[in-house]
């Protein structure tokens, strides 16, 4: 007697940041995971993570830029967007009491440390800088859900928003082990080449991100496009097995051979 199929697995929330700078060309931050991570282990990704219960704390409409502009669902994971790439990259989208934005380094790497080990409420940082998390400053570039298939499964919202000018990219060392601006054709020129690993999502959505010029076109083109969801389905095709995307997402029509998506 055959064992019933497992259930698929939970999907999480997840969020994802594409922080964009046009100096000296039009690049993407991109950084490179830890080997022994059990996710995307030494690959090359946009910062971003899970999103936390203190992501959705309600004091946070205090603390930040936007509040009243998404609802509870954006909210929380606008602040996770912005927590991850504080945590991986040093970077932080927030502005001052004066409504002017965060420059030179926000905090030390302890901090930064001590946020992503839950050792320091993220909340409890930004009230100390006096600072204003700017949610606004994010725009809605994608959103990925994980196939049935695979083991672990997210909810993934992509946000693209333009880096802030006088802040250093900084890898935390723990998750991330390199952080760089790159154009999105050479990330992808790179990967073609087996000179870096680039999952299949982070794939895509840079192949979306090459079709800009700069910066504002990326952001522009985002807010001007509808946004399906993401989710990838399994086709057979003369015995072969192939990852399918919606063919009105904006990829284009993409049939992925699973060898290759993997």
């Amino acid at each position: 007697m055959s064992e019933a199929p497992k259930p698929p697995a939970e999907i999480k929330p997840a969020a994802t940041i594409l922080l964009l700078r046009d100096a000296p060309t039009f690049e993407v931050l991109m950084v490179k995971r830890h080997h022994q991570i059990d996710f995307a282990s030494g690959a090359l990704v946009f910062p971003g993570g899970k999103s936390h219960a203190g992501d959705h704390d309600l004091n946070w409409a205090s603390h930040t830029v936007g509040w009243e502009a998404h609802d509870a669902e954006q909210r929380g994971l606008r602040i996770a967007a912005i927590r991850e790439v504080f945590e991986e990259a040093g970077i932080l989208l927030a502005r001052r009491r004066d409504g002017q934005p965060m420059s030179g380094e926000a905090c030390p790497m302890e901090v930064r440390q001590a946020v992503d080990k839950g050792e320091t409420r993220f909340i409890d940082v930004i009230s100390s800088l006096d600072a204003y998390l700017d949610l606004d400053a994010l725009t809605v570039f994608a959103r990925w859900v994980t196939p049935e298939v695979v083991p672990k499964r997210f909810d993934t919202w992509f946000y693209a928003v333009t880096a802030p000018a006088e802040q250093v990219a900084a890898c935390d060392g723990h998750e991330t082990v390199d952080a760089e601006w790159i154009a999105p054709s050479e990330a992808l020129r790179l990967a073609a080449a087996g000179e870096r690993k680039v999952i299949f999502p982070t794939r895509m959505n840079l192949q979306l991100l090459a079709e800009a010029r700069s910066g504002a076109d990326a952001v522009g083109r985002a807010q001007g496009r509808r946004l399906v969801t993401v989710q990838p389905k399994v086709l057979l095709k003369d015995g072969r097995r192939f990852l399918a995307l919606p063919p009105n997402a904006g990829y284009g029509v993409v049939e992925e051979p699973m060898e290759s998506v993997m």
